[in-house]
């Protein structure tokens, strides 16, 4: 097959620290090519040398055999070139239709005929999105669906995919994959980068995968099953670690103080009077389908949003009936709720990791000095850096230039110096490195043992049988089975969430 891409001892410095070290990779024509490792191993900084957005520090980068140094990604996409970031490119203030075809348009153009146009584009590769939609009206999933129908739409040669299943439901993914088969089939190149294994596994020609920015290995994607990947990416087995015969060879956490007790709680069409309890020193996990009510639940309990003024029910933390209706009193009270969604919802991008981290000390109130104690900020990011293994330059890095799994580090760090009675993890794993999430999962665990009250939000059965003492599933916005940790298996769970 004819290469594409090929790129020759590659080294990328920032601020003079290597995220790249002589990696060799290429690309052929027609392939879909998986780019695996752990957060920080150097994938998206080697895919975005390709793409126009970083210049290579040494090394040799070919395009249809010619050295190739985009200047930028417009000149990327120009060649054919396009990327769906992991976090999304879109114009929140455009519509639908108008990001599809941004930087592609005509010069003279009709609204309705770009509607129309859009609406036939989409509904081709079965996404269900409005085009007349701002996108600052879309969930994370949509915004992704739109990325991609952006990529596809400017008929790229090379697309690069960089986490684009992470927000996806079950039938989105299934239409996506058919989409990446198509492409392919029309001679497409797709380099795909994922945190899923068993996707990269299923969908791919080749595998590539890097570690600490050096190339590891790169062979026929039937050479290798999950537990090869996973040795080749940290340098040893977890599967049994994460997912295996670490759920066997446990107790459950005995039962501790009530400490949450939730009554007919209501929210409009997405909270249908739900209730449950919630116990000290326990992992509870809850479980659903998107739309099940299992986060609106949480955000309710922690203040982020409102129950029903009228025939709302009940929320009763340590005894005490509360109705928060800011997570400021919520947090202050030692409820603390880490959210699915950490690029809108859980950090400041443009400030640092250690400012970030010492707004939790100033939201919770736990600092009463009038003005905000440089030393101060710096003694707790290296105390909790050093905890959580948050790998960055230095403490004064920006939080968006760090990996995935970092900056969910930051926001769990953050929420913890917070000091939390109850802390609720949405979605704690999601686009986070099999590394990453052998660390969290201990983390989570740490602090279950330590006599908090822990709630672990996911859609990954394994993740849930692994971590949880006690699993609630959620259908149709309450929760509707309780299994102990004996009880529990995947065909249970998975038949309580849909039946």
């Amino acid at each position: 097959m004819t290469l594409l891409f090929e790129l020759k001892n590659v080294t990328k410095k920032f601020h003079g620290v290597p995220a790249l070290k002589n990696v060799d990779f290429d690309l052929r024509s027609g392939e879909i090519h998986s780019l695996l490792g752990e957060n920080g191993a150097g994938k998206s900084t080697l895919t975005k040398i390709m793409a126009g957005v970083h210049e290579a520090t040494e090394g040799e980068v070919l395009f249809d055999g010619k050295t190739s140094n985009f200047a930028n990604p417009a000149e990327a996409l120009r060649n054919g070139i396009a990327m769906v970031f992991q976090e999304t490119s879109l114009v929140p203030s455009l519509t639908v239709a108008q990001n599809i075809y941004l930087g592609n348009e005509k010069f003279l153009n009709r609204l309705r005929g770009i509607y129309i146009s859009a609406q036939q584009f989409l509904q081709s590769l079965n996404f269900g999105v409005d085009p007349t939609m701002y996108v600052s009206q879309l969930g994370a999933a949509q915004k992704q669906m739109v990325e991609i129908a952006r990529a596809v739409h400017h008929n790229a040669r090379v697309i690069i995919f960089d986490e684009p299943t992470a927000t996806l439901t079950p039938e989105e993914k299934h239409h996506f994959f058919s989409l990446i088969k198509r492409l392919k089939a029309d001679g497409v190149s797709i380099i795909f980068i994922s945190h899923a294994l068993e996707e990269a596994l299923a969908i791919s020609d080749r595998i590539t995968i890097l570690r600490d920015g050096e190339h590891v290995i790169t062979d026929d994607a039937a050479a290798f099953d999950r537990d090869k990947i996973i040795s080749a990416m940290v340098g040893r087995t977890l599967s049994n670690e994460l997912y295996g015969t670490a759920r066997q060879h446990r107790e459950p956490r005995p039962y501790g103080r009530k400490v949450l007790s939730v009554q007919n709680l209501s929210m409009g069409n997405m909270v249908r009077n739900n209730s449950l309890s919630i116990y000290e020193g326990q992992i509870t996990g809850i479980f659903g389908l998107i739309g099940s009510g299992r986060t609106e639940t949480a955000k309710i309990v922690s203040g982020v949003i409102k129950r029903d003024f009228f025939h709302g029910g009940e929320v009763r933390f340590n005894g005490q009936s509360v109705r928060y209706r800011v997570p400021r009193k919520a947090v202050r009270d030692g409820i603390v709720y880490v959210t699915e969604d950490r690029k809108q919802e859980g950090f400041f991008e443009t400030k640092s990791i250690a400012e970030n981290m010492y707004t939790g000390l100033l939201a919770a109130d736990l600092n009463r000095a009038v003005t905000v104690s440089y030393s101060e900020m710096m003694t707790l990011a290296e105390e909790w850096t050093k905890k959580l293994n948050v790998k960055a330059i230095d403490n004064s890095a920006k939080v968006i230039e760090l990996s995935g799994g970092n900056q969910q580090k930051v926001v769990i760090a953050k929420s913890l110096i917070q000091r939390p009675k109850l802390i609720i993890f949405d979605e704690p794993t999601r686009g986070v490195d099999v590394g990453a999430i052998a660390e969290l999962h201990q983390v989570i665990n740490d602090l279950a043992d330590s006599g908090m009250a822990v709630v672990v939000i996911s859609s990954y059965l394994p993740e849930i049988l692994n971590l949880a003492d006690r699993i609630l599933v959620s259908r149709q916005g309450r929760v509707v089975e309780e299994f102990s940790m004996d009880e529990a298996s995947e065909e249970k769970i998975m038949y309580a969430a849909v039946h």
